[in-house]
């Protein structure tokens, strides 16, 4: 059988099950929906008002450049097969210019993609199992999930099974379509830190064991953004087999009582803001009710092939046949010996170990894409599991192949130790494509990535964590960082004629604390972008010199308190106006100038 997409033919598997070959034509049907809408729209016949809520369901969002899109694609849990990782080498080399952007929620994103590229590219990914339908807009997002499932020691159970019946149970959901914002859920495994951030989410789902009975611990009505506000706990224990059900009574109160027309007060936390947690839960536990007695939307007894890439059976290790080969003299480099005390732990399976290959702020290229997917499938398990850091795990990889996966990761530029270091900054792509962002924090990230590496010898401070947002949305989860910033804007007077000046605000103390809880940072001082390094350098310095034996930065900041800090970074704040260099933003010739497009995170 054979789809006809203009001059592309696209197979589909005549062997498919039912469920496989209804789930194909729904989405080939409306994917090609999307090209006449599209075609319509770049034809005047209809307005851009109309068109945005309905290309942003399927995850095509606007972007500071006029005439382009930037495409947004789900990895449900965080976990891509090689194949996978293939075809999206393949997307970005056919519409975006041949790069992709890891985000902090386990998504792809690819930009400067034409319009008129938009449905072939969708036809591609489908092809694999991937979608970008409700990656954007007022609907449940990409739905994540602990990138060490399966693999670490640490692991109360594997969650990925219920994560994925999760994002597929409310795709494409009346429910679900348009909420009155965004939803975010969260799924944690592991019994150390939270390695998904599941307490920022407007539900989080944390593994636990009661009486030999798998279930989770609930939270619900956590976010970030401008007003931080950390999750409540709605059920200790939850058993497996209802998470579908109690996460829909959250959609429904949320959908019902969520503020539709503020967009800036329409996330679940505000709901629990305005009328109480008690109100809260009590409304939820009414809904959850009606589903158990009367029915919601089913769990999901099958999901679509590659749809989340999880499978139950074990997947064929690989051989490391077409490994590069390298000399024992390996094991005697400094680099080598870094990369894998930072990168490299053994995994819960013995012999085994998972890989954390460090990409700089999510970037990559198609060549590297296609080089991970090879050393995926020689080496491990043909998987790649994206992490809220921006970075991807490979997994089952045998001990003995190790010097080999290391000399194949460098040899396409990604074999680079300090992975959750200091110097591993995360950022959000900012102005550099957002029509939201003030700043260009990617470009401050690679500043803030040079001075990491000036404390990679102190086993302390490299240890922090360093987060940037080119806005105050937070994408960049600045406020779960021990030394965070956001980006603003300031006009300064000079020789009375008012210039603009890039500025962030600084923050420090967030991550979590000795008790295993997230806690964020204290807004401290903001400053021009350029003076950001010279403050975490004082930062860094004072904390080296004054800190406790066995005290955590957190602990630090707090005893300090914030009056010292703002004190301490006072002449910071201030620009001096001799300096031309102030008036420029990271990685920029030209003077600072604010540009703001129509933010359509929500539209």
């Amino acid at each position: 059988m054979v789809f006809s997409i203009e001059n592309t033919e696209i197979e589909m598997n005549d062997q498919a099950t039912p469920f496989q070959q209804e789930h194909d034509h729904v989405v080939r049907t409306e994917i090609e929906e999307f090209r006449t809408k599209a075609n319509d729209f770049l034809a005047g016949l209809i307005s851009d008002d109309d068109f945005r809520p309905y290309r942003l369901r399927f995850g095509c969002y606007g972007q500071r450049q006029p005439g382009v899109q930037m495409m947004r694609t789900k990895v449900p849990g965080g976990m891509l097969t090689a194949d996978q990782m293939d075809r999206l080498a393949d997307v970005s080399d056919f519409c975006a210019e041949g790069k992709g952007h890891l985000t902090t929620r386990q998504n792809m994103q690819f930009h400067f993609v034409p319009l008129t590229s938009f449905a072939d590219a969708m036809h591609m990914l489908h092809d694999v199992g991937m979608t970008s339908r409700e990656a954007c807009f007022n609907t449940v997002r990409n739905v994540t999930a602990c990138p060490y499932a399966g693999l670490t020691r640490h692991e109360v159970f594997d969650v990925r099974p219920y994560s994925r019946q999760v994002a597929y149970a409310f795709l494409r959901k009346s429910l679900t379509d348009a909420m009155p914002r965004k939803f975010k859920i969260a799924f944690d495994g592991c019994t150390n830190d939270d390695c998904c951030i599941a307490s920022i989410h407007d539900v989080g789902a944390k593994a636990v064991i009661r009486d030999g009975q798998r279930g989770f611990r609930i939270v619900v009505g956590g976010g970030l953004g401008p007003l931080p506000v950390e999750a409540r706990v709605l059920d200790e224990f939850l058993p497996v087999e209802r998470i579908v059900n109690r996460v829909e009574a959250v959609l429904r109160v949320f959908n019902q009582y969520g503020n539709r027309k503020n967009r800036n007060m329409a996330r679940l936390k505000f709901v629990m803001r305005e009328r109480g947690f008690d109100w809260l839960k009590e409304a939820i536990d009414k809904e959850y009710e009606d589903i158990l007695q009367n029915g919601g939307i089913p769990t999901p007894g099958e999901v679509p092939e590659g749809f989340g890439a999880y499978t139950s059976k074990p997947l064929p290790l690989g051989t490391g046949a077409l490994l590069p080969v390298v000399g024992n003299a390996l094991s005697a480099d400094r680099d080598y010996n870094h990369w894998l005390e930072s990168n490299v732990q053994e995994q819960k399976q013995t012999g085994y170990a998972m890989i954390i290959v460090r990409i700089d702020q999510g970037n990559l290229v198609s060549s590297q894409m296609r080089e991970l997917g090879k050393i995926a499938r020689e080496a491990g398990d043909g998987c790649l599991r994206v992490t809220v850091e921006q970075n991807l795990v490979l997994g089952f990889v045998q001990l003995a192949f190790l010097p080999r996966v290391y000399a194949a990761l460098n040899a396409i530029g990604l074999g680079t130790a300090g992975a959750k270091e200091l110097q591993d900054v995360v950022t959000c792509p900012g102005a550099y494509s957002c029509n939201l962002a003030l700043t260009k924090s990617m470009n401050m990230g690679y500043a803030m990535h040079d001075l990491g590496l000036t404390y990679a010898h102190d086993p302390v401070l490299n240890k922090l964590q360093i987060n940037i947002s080119g806005c105050p949305n937070a994408c960049g989860q600045h406020w779960t960082a021990e030394i965070g910033f956001y980006g603003n804007a300031r006009k300064i007077e000079v020789n009375g004629v008012k210039k603009e000046v890039p500025y962030y605000q600084m923050l420090l103390g967030g991550g979590y604390d000795e008790t295993g809880v997230m806690r964020f940072g204290l807004q401290v001082q903001s400053m021009p972008a350029k003076l950001t390094t010279e403050a975490v350098h004082r930062v860094l310095a004072h904390f080296k010199a004054n800190r406790t034996e066995d005290e955590t930065f957190r602990n630090y900041v707090m005893r300090h308190k914030i009056d010292f800090f703002r004190s301490f970074l006072a002449d910071l704040s201030k620009p001096n106006d001799a300096d031309p260099d102030v008036y420029k933003d990271w990685g920029d010739t030209d003077d600072f100038s604010l540009q703001l497009g129509r933010g359509e995170c929500a539209a």
